[in-house]
């Protein structure tokens, strides 16, 4: 891995990944387009062409990566933004103490380099992806995720598609048309605030592949902003294709505009956790005006969706006072115990409409929260996680209405047979809009294996019809995850998206899998690495007992040594058949047909 050298406090990871280059498709609709892709060379022994995998890892892993991150990214959507002329500048709200945690001089966190004006709607407008495709435009967005989408289409063509999609429609080429309808039906999501114009257009929706998303956070620990750009920058290295900033404490407002200007990925938030911030740490003390306020603040800043947990109601809390694990959900928790102080319905939920006013003027999706999700196998599909479903598909109606894009959240902890269900009744309930899990996971015993425990139902309900899956890492209900652990889940994520693309019959999933079992027949190890989903590791396990070079030409591995290679025996038989000519080997094994029949009277035969 190359690490490019910087002044110490602002490293993060660049360099490209083992064998790969960066390399970029151009729009047709719109030219300046510049899609990036990763194409990972062969062995020219192979005889094969290179392998194009879906890139989500930004400028970071190109060959010539030099980037500072005092400077952010380019600023490549800023021109589409502005030339659809529904935006203007202005000053925006100012930075206060509250934002930041109250905290000042050396603790806190530097403010950005650069401070552009934030942009809003003119005159009201909703300058949403779903407004344009209902309107019938073609963006530039959506035909960045067209070409996105495809890759590898043309090279699965000729394959006859397989799997079972319980009705997602995968199209054989995906067009920036089909893109624009789905999100004009609200079947997908393309979140891109006005104000991330770093972003690489992306998109959330079953009939496009399966998208992970990895947590990041500030602590008391680490809380410096290279570090939290790196946690970033680290996630999407390895596969992320959004990032959901959850932070919580001190400098949470400079901390966040450092990752949004170095993000290549939609960024998240659940905008409640500042907001509680902001009020000590109270809930009870929450108000419409501190959200709101802070509402505007991450707009300004670019976030590209918010986690809403307007569907935890008044009258749902009594049904989870039986559970096994009560409510789990943080957001759900807050809203919960301040209904219960001021005996009435949220303020998230009274005021949804105006919630909905803020989001469509800067492009805001919603992620529709599960402050109800179950948090133990026990309490999975109960009531109160069914009624707070209901009412998000409410709410649903109310964000489209307004032409804002939604998706919604799921479980939490659900054993296998109960997991369709889950994907069933959102479907129906929330009118196909992208559904976005936690997992499930799928067993309650395994502490410190949960990346293993909700890949399992990641993959399933990926299958089934999920969007989008937030990663869990190792250290689940354990404490923070470091940087292995993230690492460790979203390869963890990455695995399960692709088992489910691969169930759901996606037409070119299979072209990654073919290569890398072609690789593995002839014994090219280096393309094995290389074209694995961790090359490193992969490595590094081989050559923990095979560390010779020659090692790497090796017709076996140290499993099962160069005696007892299945591969290599199969090798042998191929070479074989070849030398005698398959016809002369089939006479032969037709002539000696008579060994392979019983023999009269040997014991058995009559069975």
């Amino acid at each position: 891995m190359n690490i490019a050298t910087k002044p110490a406090a602002l490293t993060v990871t660049q360099g490209p990944l083992p064998a790969s280059r960066k390399i970029h498709k151009p729009g047709v609709l719109h030219p300046d387009i510049r899609v990036p892709m990763r194409e990972i060379a062969l062995h020219p022994t192979s005889g094969e062409q290179p392998v194009t995998v879906y890139d989500s890892s930004g400028a970071y892993t190109a060959d010539d990566a030099e980037i500072r991150i005092e400077d952010g990214l380019p600023r490549l959507r800023r021109n589409w933004i502005v030339d659809r002329g529904d935006v203007e500048t202005y000053e925006g709200r100012v930075v206060r103490p509250e934002d930041n945690g109250f905290v000042s001089g050396d603790r806190l966190t530097p403010t950005f380099p650069f401070q552009h004006a934030p942009l809003k709607a003119t005159g009201g407008r909703a300058v949403t992806q779903l407004a344009y495709a209902r309107a019938g435009i073609i963006t530039p967005e959506m035909e960045f995720v067209a070409i996105r989408e495809n890759l590898g289409r043309d090279a699965a063509r000729a394959k006859v598609r397989d799997g079972e999609s319980f009705g997602a429609h995968i199209p054989d080429h995906v067009t920036p048309e089909f893109v624009r309808q789905e999100i004009a039906s609200g079947r997908a999501i393309l979140p891109a605030n006005i104000n991330h114009p770093e972003s690489e257009p992306m998109i959330i929706g079953r009939n496009f592949l399966v998208k992970i998303n990895a947590n990041i956070g500030n602590s008391a620990v680490t809380s410096s902003m290279a570090e939290e750009v790196e946690k970033m920058v680290w996630a999407t290295r390895w596969g992320a294709d959004t990032v959901m900033d959850l932070s919580t404490g001190r400098n949470i407002h400079n901390i966040r505009e450092w990752i949004i200007r170095n993000s290549p990925v939609p960024i998240g938030t659940v905008p409640l956790y500042q907001a509680l911030e902001k009020v000590n740490g109270i809930a009870e003390d929450l108000t419409w005006e501190v959200y709101r306020d802070t509402l505007i603040e991450q707009a300004e800043q670019g976030v590209d969706y918010f986690t809403i947990h307007a569907g935890v109601r008044l009258h749902y809390i009594p049904l989870t006072v039986d559970r096994v694990t009560g409510i789990v959900s943080r957001g759900g928790s807050i809203m919960a115990k301040w209904c219960l102080h001021h005996h009435r319905e949220s303020f998230l939920y009274e005021h949804f409409e105006e919630i909905c006013d803020i989001c469509r003027a800067y492009d805001v999706s919603f992620s529709l929260g599960d402050g109800l999700r179950p948090g133990s196998i026990a309490d999975a599909n109960d009531a109160a996680q069914f009624a707070e479903l209901e009412t998000l598909g409410e709410l649903t109606k109310i964000a489209w209405a307004k032409d804002c894009q939604v998706m919604i959240e799921g479980p939490g902890h659900v054993p296998m047979h109960k997991i369709k269900e889950n994907m069933d009744k959102q479907l129906a309930v929330c009118g196909e809009a992208p559904f976005y899990t936690l997992g499930p996971l799928t067993t309650d015993i395994a502490p410190g294996y949960d990346h293993i425990t909700s890949g399992i139902g990641a993959a399933m309900i990926g299958w089934f019809g999920t969007a989008m899956l937030c990663y869990v890492t190792p250290k689940e209900h354990l404490g923070l995850p470091d940087r292995n652990d993230v690492k460790v889940g979203v390869i963890t994520y990455k695995i399960a998206a692709h088992a489910a693309d691969l169930a759901k019959g996606h037409p070119a999933a299979q072209v990654r899998d073919d290569a890398l079992s072609r690789a593995r027949f002839e014994f090219r190890w280096e393309d094995q690495f290389n074209l694995s989903l961790d090359p490193e590791t992969a490595r590094n396990f081989h050559d923990e007992t095979l560390p010779k070079e020659a090692h790497k030409v090796a017709h076996f591995c140290s499993m099962c040594g160069p005696k007892f290679c299945s591969m290599r025996i199969s090798h042998d038989i191929r070479a074989e058949a070849q030398k005698e000519g398959l016809e002369a080997m089939a006479a032969k094994y037709r002539e000696g047909g008579d060994l392979y029949m019983p023999v009269e009277g040997a014991a058995g035969a009559a069975e």
